[in-house]
């Protein structure tokens, strides 16, 4: 797991794991867990004497969060705003490819594949040649794409959990 350090107010010096983050204003001194749904421990004191009590309670839910829930991704969960059309995340398409001695375009659907720890790759969906293609098949072939990628967020999602937890571990 990341550490930062990280003085408070007070001038206290902490040593602070990544998903907590520390608030400090006119109104609010406390920390921060922001790993599932956000939570805050109040220090409950001004003077920041209590800082050190409820940083302790903050990391404890925070191990105690790791091993229950599955780890934040990063994936996009919505299409981008600017994307001018309904296809999911992830699904790309239709692409119009005309191969090297063929006089015949044929369609794809492109499917980002999300990989933890490595570079994502790309698939194709074929959907049919432009003489071939059908409403019913370009339906089939989108059904398979958003397969595809919900089996490679799935995979990816585990890969990450796996690894948070496994970094979690007492040395």
């Amino acid at each position: 797991m990341k550490y930062r350090e990280v003085v408070i107010f007070s001038g206290h010096r902490f040593q602070v794991p990544e998903h907590i983050q520390r608030l400090d204003s006119k109104n609010t001194r406390a920390w921060q867990l922001r790993y599932g749904k956000w939570k805050t421990f109040s220090d409950h004191t001004t003077d920041g004497s209590g800082a050190e009590a409820a940083f302790a309670a903050a990391v404890e839910e925070l191990q105690h969060r790791i091993h229950r829930l599955p780890a934040p991704t990063g994936l996009r969960q919505e299409p981008n705003a600017s994307k001018n059309n309904d296809l999911p995340v992830g699904v790309s398409g239709p692409i119009s490819r005309t191969r090297k001695g063929r006089r015949v375009a044929e369609y794809n659907f492109g499917v980002t594949i999300p990989r933890f720890g490595e570079k994502p790759t790309n698939v194709n969906v074929y959907i049919g040649t432009e003489n071939t293609v059908t409403d019913e098949r370009y339906e089939e072939a989108l059904a398979k794409a958003v397969d595809i990628r919900k089996k490679a967020e799935r995979a990816y999602q585990s890969a990450a959990t796996k690894a948070k937890r496994a970094a979690n571990q007492p040395a």
